[in-house]
């Protein structure tokens, strides 16, 4: 059957994944492409994809939208660190930020720290947002200016990559924690705005011609909806890509079995409490606490292992981790799909969001996934002859991201000094990926490099898989022998100077509260 040039796209469903995926279609192709977005009035947006890697800085940059334009609408705030809380052991903590490590003698600076770290903090002693982040500090100042040079390298300049294009090339200081709901709402206006269609409908019915290609999907009230590309954005549940199109999944849960979540929205008196400029996870007995600080209120939730723990059990928890502020917030009980589709690209039909994977909300990647997926759908958007080198190189890149992720995940609990339950004396024993046994044993004599990590884009530096081996206490790592035999004199002046770039930025900067109030008021400087 002859197919023309697929210029009529149809998203199913809305929420995040659908408004993400429209926009930036939209951004990048114009009048080109025909984009409609069929949205169920009936199916929220769900609350736990609200922290995101620096990298989502790009599609901010690519919809020519500035943090000013949709931050406030979004009760937006800045993060500049994941803060694990709990991990090693009751009270301790270390952060995972957005910082390139530094290097001294062609060794990172965590080589030497190991040799002769002036403390027991590795995050503080060679990374500035440590600090920043104990401190509570916005990494903007009230006139807007970034904080210093010297200390982060990346700058505020859009510099038109997509995220596997500026990896390695610099590293931004923040990421963005913001209401999902929100954003998603502000981006169907955003996309509206320049011609999207919207269709407010349930899909009752997906319809396929003798080759299994998608022709239209039913709705409700609006009846067919025909397309020549399809997007499925219908969450867990799959309705294209795995209902109809019996595209099978494939589950992580041997290695990473939290598949539970209970969420709460906790309303705050955030210029009274401060406004952290981190995403903090907190062990718990049967999985991890998430807090998300926002303008206005804390988001909140339990992701737990259904084997180990019953949902009104982590409801109970959560509350009362949460405290009194949480008496009336509404639970929001949700059951998590933990894997990948086989392939996420399967004829004309393309999945993005919780309908092609998901791994966890751990290191906040469902965002990341999504934007991820979006760059490479127009990188690989189909021709007139619908080329299957186009869509094996896409759910390649799809694919690999999330194996990849998986792979930094299991990491997290299989390095944790944690054995306190039977959940985490499990977690050291669990089966690993294929190929991380061997790359672990690498580690263990020698810290994460390129050389040595998974092979393929994933979205995880180095550095990352430094933090986290470094930061849970319980593989024992060791310095190249170099290191032993070297003069460690530069390495104690970074150190120093690393303390001195931290303490002059604590002195100059504001607390994230003043800043974004300043940013509604539309008066920074």
């Amino acid at each position: 059957m002859t197919r023309t040039i697929p210029d009529r796209v149809v998203v199913v469903g809305g929420g995040t994944a659908g408004w993400m995926t429209a926009s930036y279609l939209k951004a990048a192709f114009g009048h080109r492409v025909s984009v409609t977005v069929v949205e169920s009035s009936r199916i929220g947006t769900i609350g736990v994809g609200e922290a995101t890697f620096s990298d989502i800085r790009h599609f901010f940059e690519f919809l020519d939208l500035k943090e000013e334009d949709w931050m406030p609408a979004c009760n937006a705030t800045y993060k500049l660190a994941v803060r694990f809380q709990d991990w090693r052991r009751p009270g301790h903590h270390f952060y995972h930020p957005f910082e390139k490590l530094p290097s001294v003698g062609g060794f990172p600076l965590t080589d030497w720290w190991l040799r002769n770290g002036p403390t027991e903090r590795f995050d503080a002693d060679c990374f500035v947002l440590a600090s920043l982040c104990d401190a509570e500090r916005s990494p903007r100042r009230l006139d807007g200016s970034l904080l210093d040079r010297g200390a982060i390298d990346g700058g505020s300049t859009p510099m038109g990559l997509t995220m596997s294009e500026h990896q390695g090339a610099t590293q931004f200081p923040y990421a963005y924690h913001f209401e999902a709901a929100l954003l998603a709402k502000y981006l169907c206006q955003y996309a509206v705005d320049r011609g999207v269609r919207h269709v407010v409908d349930d899909v009752e019915d997906v319809l396929l011609d003798q080759r299994g290609w998608i022709t239209s999907v039913r709705g409700k009230e609006s009846g067919e909806i025909h397309g020549d590309l399809f997007v499925d954005c219908t969450g867990f549940k799959g309705l294209l890509l795995n209902k109809a199109l019996e595209v099978p999944f494939v589950s992580y849960q041997e290695s990473l079995p939290n598949d539970s979540a209970v969420a709460l929205q906790v309303p705050l008196d955030m210029r009274e409490r401060g406004i952290p400029p981190y995403t903090q996870a907190t062990a718990q007995e049967a999985g991890w606490i998430w807090t998300i600080p926002l303008f206005g209120r804390i988001g909140t939730g339990y992701v737990y292992a259904s084997d180990y723990c019953a949902p009104d059990e982590a409801e109970r928890v959560l509350r009362e981790f949460a405290g009194p502020a949480a008496a009336d917030a509404e639970a929001n009980h949700i059951r998590m799909r933990i894997g990948r589709s086989a392939e996420s690209w399967v004829r004309n039909c393309v999945a993005i969001g919780l309908s092609s994977g998901f791994v966890e909300p751990l290191e906040s990647t469902g965002i990341f996934f999504i934007h991820h997926a979006i760059e490479q759908l127009v990188k690989h958007f189909p021709d007139a002859g619908w080329s299957e080198h186009n869509r094996g190189m896409y759910n390649s890149a799809v694919g690999n991201v999330m194996d990849g992720v998986r792979e930094f995940l299991t990491l997290h609990y299989l390095a944790a000094e944690r054995s306190d339950t039977q959940y985490w004396r499990d977690a050291a024993h669990r089966p690993m990926p294929d190929g991380m046994a061997e790359r672990l044993e690498r580690w263990k004599v020698q810290l994460p490099d390129t050389e040595n990590i998974f092979p393929y884009y994933h979205g995880l530096p180095p550095y990352s898989y430094m933090c986290i081996l470094l930061g849970m206490g319980g593989i024992a790592t060791s310095y190249p022998p170099a290191v032993g035999l070297s003069d460690d004199t530069a390495a104690q002046k970074e150190f120093a100077a690393i303390r001195g770039r931290a303490g002059h930025l604590i002195e100059s900067l504001p607390n994230q509260y003043d800043y974004f109030a300043q940013m509604r008021k539309g008066s920074l400087r």
